[in-house]
């Protein structure tokens, strides 16, 4: 399956901002889609998951913040991100967990994520 991310860009502090994820084959059957982001310096964490029945996880630095949905007649993954934080600044990564609901891979290219303060 590939993934292809889109609606990264610059906003200010306590700005919103929605992601996507477009895969390029049906969803139904993935397990676990996730969210991950990788900022200057540092290493690639896990931001948000949800599973194919509809549980979704967050990380504790976005939980209240951030909501992660999927829509499988669509093939796509969303975050919406809100009361964004200079922080939250990274490159943002959607992944799919399909022989089991932790083993994330392939990654789209991702989408950059800039919060100004």
């Amino acid at each position: 399956v590939q993934l292809e991310e889109s609606g990264g860009g610059l906003v200010q502090s306590g700005g919103s901002l929605k992601l996507s994820c477009v895969a390029s084959e049906s969803t139904l059957s993935i397990n676990a889609m996730g969210w991950f982001r990788r900022a200057p310096g540092k290493q690639r964490e896990l931001v948000a998951s949800v599973t194919s029945g509809g549980r979704t996880t967050y990380s504790a630095s976005v939980e209240g913040r951030f909501t992660i949905s999927r829509d499988d007649a669509k093939n796509t993954l969303y975050l919406q991100m809100d009361s964004l934080k200079p922080e939250d600044t990274a490159i943002y990564y959607c992944s799919v967990a399909i022989t089991d609901y932790v083993s994330f891979g392939p990654w789209g290219q991702g989408t950059q994520v800039t919060v100004s303060s």
